[in-house]
């Protein structure tokens, strides 16, 4: 029996699955209509089974945060690719995840797997016909009316940042909402990694020390090439490096260089604390690219997001510390395979 266009699209319209595994279902039934969909359930266990092994990094974040600003959730689905990620099953199934995830606090991916939910992910995944992944969430809840959250999502709805920061008193937390969605805009261009350079592990500090001053030095030698100013070379990368007793031989550096220029000494405490600053900022090269609070705020290049944050509560009239955040971009940390998609699709086509 011939396969007709009209067959397939009815076929599909039926079972939401894809176009050409619609034709080859018919195909293979001789274009009989239920023999066809039986034939398409039964590949579609096998076809999820058959996608194991292929790579989910595409995809979307879903974001969801309560009126009233007192919880945010985020959630990553990885998609084999872009155009699915794109399309409205796969969005709505994104939209009714994240407020799944909201609603239930689910522990773990696994644990919403075991519910009802889980049934239902796993069956619009086989509408859709591709692998799919809840790859991860988490939710940030205020546990006092003091504790303000927000979030952003990015308007390629790839990265999501939700933020918390404890305040002195509710006006406060009130006040600094808009503030909070500011730092995790902050957040998601500037690809923070932890809170303060306090989490940092000091066996990672070590190991990336080396390598970050001599990339420094071969950034001088352009510089020198192009007649431009050089950056300091630094002995340190993070503060949590600089103990009192660096940071003692440091302010003696200094005072050793004023002496040596002949600066009067009645001056040189209104140098030193500048001179200071100036080593400490020098040497502190990956708080400020991988530490949140340390990071240097994207509004205002004089501040640091955590003076940033200390400002905007002081001018609401109290104080406030951001305490948690948490930033998912779609993909990231995913080998992608170096597929020909394109190549598949037209075999699949042959």
């Amino acid at each position: 029996m011939e396969v007709t266009a009209a067959m397939v699209k009815d076929l599909r319209a039926s079972t939401n699955a894809p176009m050409m595994d619609c034709k080859k279902a018919l195909v293979e039934c001789n274009g009989d209509m239920e023999k066809a969909t039986a034939w398409l359930k039964e590949r579609g266990i096998a076809q999820s089974a058959k996608k194991a092994d292929r790579v989910a990094a595409e995809g979307l974040v879903g974001l969801k945060i309560a009126d009233d600003f007192s919880k945010a959730t985020v959630v990553e689905i990885n998609s084999e690719t872009d155009f699915v990620a794109q399309n409205e099953g796969f969005k709505n199934l994104v939209l009714k995840t994240t407020e799944e995830v909201y609603s239930t606090s689910p522990a773990d991916v696994e644990s919403l797997k075991a519910t009802a939910f889980g049934t239902y992910f796993s069956e619009a995944v086989i509408k859709i016909g591709e692998k799919i992944e809840l790859r991860r969430f988490n939710t940030i809840k205020a546990d006092d009316e003091t504790v303000a959250v927000n979030g952003y999502v990015h308007s390629n709805n790839r990265i999501a940042v939700i933020i918390a920061a404890k305040c002195d008193s509710k006006k406060t937390a009130e006040a600094l909402r808009g503030m909070l969605k500011n730092v995790a805009m902050h957040a998601s261009a500037m690809k923070p990694k932890t809170l303060s350079y306090k989490d940092f592990d000091m066996d990672f500090v070590t190991s990336e020390t080396i390598g970050r001053i001599e990339a420094i030095k071969k950034e001088n030698e352009e510089l020198s090439r192009l007649k431009k100013p050089l950056i300091n070379v630094p002995k340190y990368i993070s503060m949590a490096q600089l103990t009192d007793d660096v940071l003692a031989q440091a302010e003696a550096d200094i005072k050793d260089a004023l002496k040596s220029q002949g600066k009067p000494e009645a001056i040189w405490d209104k140098i030193i604390p500048g001179q200071l600053a100036r080593f400490i900022d020098d040497n502190t090269t990956l708080d400020k690219e991988l530490a949140l609070l340390d990071q240097t705020y994207v509004l205002n290049d004089k501040l640091t997001v955590a003076q940033a944050v200390e400002a905007a509560a002081k001018e609401a009239g109290g104080t406030a510390e951001i305490i948690d955040f948490v930033r998912l971009e779609v993909g990231e940390g995913i080998e992608k395979k170096a597929d020909d998609f394109a190549a598949e699709v037209a075999a699949q086509m042959g």
